[in-house]
């Protein structure tokens, strides 16, 4: 499988410095923040960035466990983003996550992407905030439409060969099943990962906090907007420089794909 391609590219390190500056900011300090920087931008691209965060789930999330064709790894976020899940967790264990570029087609930046080389920094977090862990496995006892009534799901979905690790399988309280009629017994993962959410998301009506809304409104603008760190230095707000989430500024080539 692809580890190699020219257009492949680190997701989670460029976006961590500035989820982190931003992750500690009050309400009232994001509001402010948006103000100042909201009029460089055009109503018409305000409204539509509302709208689109006014439909994002806090309610649905998925862990990637040790994802390893970019391919994959990319389509996965271009799911999240396509069916309004706002976070995405990724358990590296022995590899750097990677994504296409071309696949992904900028929704890396719409998805907060958090990942770890170890299972606890991410699993206690999400069972901590009450989320169910969901597996995906042929014998499961769900079937896809009964992830939406599930109030606060997380959906693991296993590497592409070895499946959910043991670790992480003895973590989920049940398993998701896509019923199937032909000779194979699986699908792609990231084919998976669009069927399921889009399922699970099926009737949820947003559910971002304010403040969070608030958050992801900023952390867009400081995206789209070059100018937008130094903006805010004038006025007494200290973020970081966003690095590129582009394939100029993190590709890696084969010497570092493999850590």
């Amino acid at each position: 499988m692809r580890r190699t391609t020219e257009n492949c590219f680190e997701v989670a390190r460029p976006q961590r410095a500035l989820l982190q500056a931003l992750a500690g900011v009050s309400h009232e300090r994001l509001r402010e923040m948006r103000r100042l920087l909201e009029p460089f931008i055009t109503a018409e691209r305000a409204a539509r960035l509302d709208r689109v965060f006014a439909d994002r789930l806090d309610s649905v999330t998925v862990l990637l466990d040790a994802p390893h064709d970019p391919h994959n790894g990319a389509a996965v976020i271009r799911s999240c983003d396509a069916f309004g899940v706002h976070r995405l967790a990724v358990l590296e264990r022995r590899e750097s996550f990677l994504a296409s570029y071309t696949v992904a087609r900028g929704a890396q930046r719409w998805v907060q992407i958090q990942a770890e080389r170890e299972l606890e920094p991410l699993v206690e977090p999400l069972e901590a905030e009450g989320y169910e862990l969901i597996g995906t496995h042929p014998d499961g006892e769900l079937l896809p439409g009964e992830l939406a009534r599930i109030p606060k799901l997380c959906l693991v979905l296993g590497n592409e060969r070895e499946g959910i690790g043991p670790d992480l399988a003895a973590r989920c309280r049940r398993a998701v099943r896509i019923p199937m009629r032909g000779f194979v017994e699986s699908l792609n993962v990231s084919v998976c990962a669009a069927l399921l959410l889009s399922a699970a998301t099926s009737g949820r009506p947003g559910d971002l906090s304010e403040a969070e809304r608030e958050r992801a409104m900023v952390r867009a603008l400081i995206l789209t907007l070059p100018q937008a760190p130094a903006i805010l230095a004038a006025l007494g707000f200290e973020v970081p420089p966003p690095e590129p989430l582009d394939r100029k500024s993190t590709r890696l080539n084969s010497s570092h794909a493999h850590i």
